[in-house]
C-alpha cells in the first residue's frame, strides 16, 4: 500500500468506531480495523477481509504486551520515547505482512541480540580516549618538571628561563625526550619507603624510561638485566592471527568475568558467547551446521540460546544448527547471531590462566616478590598477556629474573609483566622482584589481560553441509575469548 493509503485509512479509523459496544473489530468495504484500547490510545491492527481474525486478535494481544513490556504507561509521552525499540519489536512479530510463530520471551531474546562489531568500536573509543587522558597527564608532568627546574636554576644564579627553555619566559620548549637530574642518586634510591621522595614523584612522571637511564638504575651485571622498552598497546583483537573467510564463515566470541582469591580457589566465573554466521555466497545460504562435542564438560551449567528460526538442539543428538523451516535460507552479505551460551559457576578447573602471587617481607624493610603464571586451558592460546602487580606507594622494584618483558606503569604505579603467547608449549612463566615495603597485601589486586584464540567452551564447528543434496561446504572459522570486566587475583 502507498503512504496515502496508509493515512487515509488512518484518518477514517475514529469515525467508524462504533459507540456503546464491546467489539473490538470492525468491517469496511475493503478491511477489517481489529483494535484495542490502551488507557488513552489505541492499538490498532489493519487487515484485509480475508485473514484469519483469530490470529489478528492473538497477533494483536501480543503486540499489546510488548507495550506493556517495554513503557512503563501507555500514554503518549511513553510511547513517543521508546517509538524505535517499539517498532524494531513489532517488526519481529510481523515480516513482510505475515505474523511470525513468536512469544514475547522469544521477541525478548531478538531484541537483546547484540552487535560484536559495535563493541569492539566501543572498546576501541574507550581505548583512544583513556590513552588521550594519559598523554595529556604525562605531558602536564613534564611541563611541570620544567617550570620546577626554571625556578630551581634562577633561585640559584644559574642560566635564565629563557636560555634553558629556548622560547623565553612566556612559552614552553618541545618537551624534551629524557631528563637527566642534576643529582646523582645512590643505588639505596631504589628501595623507598612509604613516604613520597622528590626522586619516586620524578619516576612517576618519567616511567620506565627514567628508570633506565645510566644515572638512576642499579649498574648493569651479566645477571642482572635492565627492564625492556615499554610495549605499546594494541587493538582488541592484538596479536590474533587473521583468518581468511570463506563462502560460510562463523564467527564465535565469547567474553570472561573472572576472580581468583589469593590464597588459591575461583571467588567467580562468567562465561558468555555467541556464534555469527555469515554468508558470502547466494548459493551456500541453505546449509546446516554440525558442532563437536566439548571437551570440556561444564554440565548442564552451559546454558544454550539459539536464533528464534533456528530448531532447537535435540536430547542425546548431534547438535545441528539449521533452520525450522528447510525451505527457507539464511540471510546473504550480513552476520546472523544464532546461537548464545553462558556458564557461570566457582569451578576453578574451567580457570584458563592460573596466577600465583607470593610476597615475602624481609628484615630490611622491602618485600621480595614471586610471581608465575599457567595455562591451565590447553583449548585455547593466550596473546598479548599482561599482568599487572600494584606497587607500594614511593617504591620502584629491581626485577632479578622474569619470563617476557617487563615494564612501569607509572599512571597506576604497578609492574606490568608483558608474555607475547602462552601455549600447551610454553604453558609457565615467573618473575622475581623486590621492592620497598613490608605489607604483602599491597600487590593487590594482580589484573591480568589477554586475548585468547580458540573458544573457552569448546565450541566449534566439524562440518557444514547443504541442506538438500548434503554435500560438505568449505568453510572458515574464527574463535576468540576476551576479558569483560575483570579478570584478577584479590
Amino acid at each position: 500500500m502507498s503512504r496515502a493509503r496508509i493515512e487515509s485509512l488512518l484518518a477514517s479509523f475514529p469515525k467508524v468506531i462504533p459507540t456503546n459496544t464491546q467489539h473490538t473489530s470492525i468491517e469496511t468495504a475493503d478491511v477489517r480495523y481489529v483494535y484495542q484500547p490502551l488507557e488513552d490510545l489505541y492499538i490498532l491492527l489493519i487487515t484485509n477481509k480475508g485473514s484469519n481474525i483469530l490470529q489478528d486478535i492473538e497477533t494483536l494481544h501480543l503486540f499489546a504486551r510488548v507495550v506493556g513490556d517495554m513503557c512503563r504507561s501507555a500514554d503518549q509521552r511513553e510511547i513517543l520515547k521508546n517509538a524505535f525499540d517499539l517498532l524494531e519489536a513489532f517488526d519481529e512479530i510481523v515480516s513482510l505482512g505475515y505474523r511470525e510463530p513468536l512469544n514475547l520471551m522469544q521477541v525478548r531474546n531478538v531484541l537483546e541480540m547484540e552487535s560484536h562489531e559495535e563493541k569492539i568500536q566501543e572498546i576501541i573509543a574507550r581505548n583512544k580516549e583513556a590513552e588521550a587522558k594519559e598523554e595529556l597527564k604525562r605531558r602536564a608532568k613534564q611541563l611541570e618538571m620544567q617550570r620546577r627546574e626554571q625556578q630551581r636554576r634562577a633561585a640559584a644564579g644559574g642560566p635564565s628561563g629563557g636560555s634553558y627553555l629556548g622560547g623565553g619566559v612566556t612559552g614552553y620548549s618541545p618537551v624534551p625526550t629524557r631528563y637527566d637530574s642534576p643529582v646523582t642518586p645512590i643505588r639505596s634510591g631504589m628501595k623507598l619507603g612509604s613516604k613520597k621522595t622528590k626522586q619516586s614523584e620524578l619516576l612517576d612522571a618519567l616511567g620506565t624510561e627514567a628508570l633506565l637511564s645510566e644515572d638512576m638504575s642499579v649498574p648493569a651485571s651479566p645477571s642482572a638485566p635492565s627492564a625492556p622498552e615499554p610495549i605499546a598497546q594494541k587493538d582488541s583483537r592484538g596479536s590474533l592471527p587473521t583468518v581468511h573467510p570463506e563462502g560460510v564463515h562463523v564467527i564465535i566470541r565469547e567474553s570472561i568475568n573472572l576472580e581468583l582469591a589469593r590464597e588459591g580457589g575461583l571467588n567467580s566465573m562468567e562465561l558468555k558467547g555467541d556464534m555469527n554466521l555469515h554468508i558470502s555466497d547466494a548459493s551456500l545460504a541453505r546449509v546446516k551446521l554440525a558442532l563437536a562435542e566439548p571437551p570440556m564438560n561444564f554440565g548442564p551449567e552451559l546454558q544454550f540460546k539459539q536464533h528464534p528460526n533456528v530448531g532447537k538442539f535435540a536430547a542425546n543428538r548431534e547438535r545441528v544448527i539449521a533452520l525450522k523451516d528447510p525451505s527457507r535460507s539464511f540471510p546473504v552479505g550480513q552476520a546472523l547471531a544464532v546461537l548464545k551460551w553462558r556458564y557461570s559457576g566457582k569451578d576453578e578447573t574451567f580457570v584458563p590462566l592460573s596466577i600465583n602471587c607470593w610476597p615475602t617481607p624481609s628484615n630490611d624493610g622491602t618485600c621480595d616478590v614471586n610471581i608465575e603464571y599457567e595455562l591451565e586451558h590447553e583449548g585455547v592460546i593466550l596473546h598479548d598477556v599482561v599482568i599487572s602487580i600494584p606497587l607500594p606507594a614511593g617504591s620502584y622494584p629491581t626485577v632479578s629474573s622474569h619470563t617476557g618483558d617487563w615494564a612501569l606503569n607509572p599512571s597506576i604505579h604497578a609492574l606490568d609483566w608483558t608474555v607475547g603467547r602462552v601455549d600447551s608449549d610454553e604453558r609457565s612463566g615467573t618473575l622475581e622482584f623486590s621492592v620497598g615495603g613490608d605489607d604483602p597485601g599491597a600487590f593487590f589486586p594482580v589484573k591480568v589481560s589477554f586475548v585468547g584464540q580458540g573458544s573457552m567452551a569448546g565450541i566449534h564447528l566439524t562440518s557444514v553441509t547443504k541442506v538438500e543434496s548434503g554435500e560438505d561446504v568449505v568453510f572458515s572459522e574464527d574463535a576468540s575469548v576476551n576479558i569483560d570486566g575483570q579478570y584478577s587475583v584479590v
